[in-house]
């Protein structure tokens, strides 16, 4: 009988106490180490992760990409399961890693992602099936991309397998929370982007928003969504402008 090879899962925290439980409860259906690796969070995020019984680790937090990258070079093997903190492994996909644990024929697996918002689960918008590589061989790949828009770099001729099992992903369940989080991370994607040399004009501040909501509403069939799917589109399009309107702010200070 095959023997079942060992998995770490890893996630990265802050003040995760909504959602880590779930999180951590379907890792444990396959995972033989549970890594957390927490930037200090101030809520109850650390006694719960103890409670459970998973290995937690504190880290300074300086970026998503450097932050993942120190969980996954910190976990016990190197086959790594990374998920964030507000997501969890459908059955499906619990089935699937099972299996493929007694055998891993492929360097790394990439799942679709379904979205939850505001109660809704999204299967438009540009948001469904949002494939994701989550499992792989960590000597044949790492965390790159650009803050926050973080991905995994995989190296040449690494053999990688699809499965169409969900990852699910609960994102927003209040609209204010969404809109938060876009003045957060398009701060961060700003800067990015201005360290890069990436530029951005008056043109395409006034442009770009529009040609985005109308490729998620009409392109990518937000519509179907129904309202959730209008706000979602409305949102990518918000993003794109203070995106750019952020990083031409940045040039116009010199900094």
């Amino acid at each position: 009988m095959p023997v079942t090879k060992n998995l770490s899962a890893v996630i990265i925290t802050f003040n995760e106490e909504q959602h880590i439980s779930r999180c951590i409860d379907s890792l444990a259906q396959v995972a033989d180490e549970i890594l957390v690796v927490d930037s200090f969070s101030t809520d109850t995020t650390k006694e719960i992760c103890m409670s459970k019984g998973v290995r937690f680790l504190e880290n300074t937090f300086e970026g998503h990409i450097e932050q993942k990258n120190f969980a996954a070079n910190a976990a016990s093997y190197d086959f790594v399961l990374s998920l964030d903190a507000d997501e969890e492994l459908s059955d499906e996909l619990i089935k699937f890693i099972l299996q493929e644990k007694k055998n891993f024929t492929s360097d790394a697996y990439k799942f679709n992602r379904l979205n939850n918002y505001c109660g809704q689960w999204i299967k438009h918008c540009g948001w469904y099936p949002d494939k994701k590589i989550r499992l792989w061989n960590r000597q044949k790949g790492k965390w790159g991309g650009t803050n926050p828009h973080d991905k995994i770099i995989l190296d040449k001729n690494t053999k990688v397998h699809y499965n169409d099992a969900d990852i699910k992903h609960y994102t927003f369940q209040k609209l204010s929370e969404h809109v938060a989080q876009i003045h957060y991370f398009t701060t961060i994607s700003a800067a990015a982007a201005f360290q890069k040399g990436k530029k951005a004009g008056v043109a395409k501040i006034i442009i770009s928003p529009f040609a985005k909501f109308m490729r998620c509403y009409f392109l990518q069939l937000g519509f179907l969504d129904g309202f959730f799917g209008f706000v979602i589109c409305i949102n990518n399009g918000y993003y794109t402008f203070l995106e750019n309107l952020k990083l031409w702010e940045l040039y116009q200070k010199g900094t």
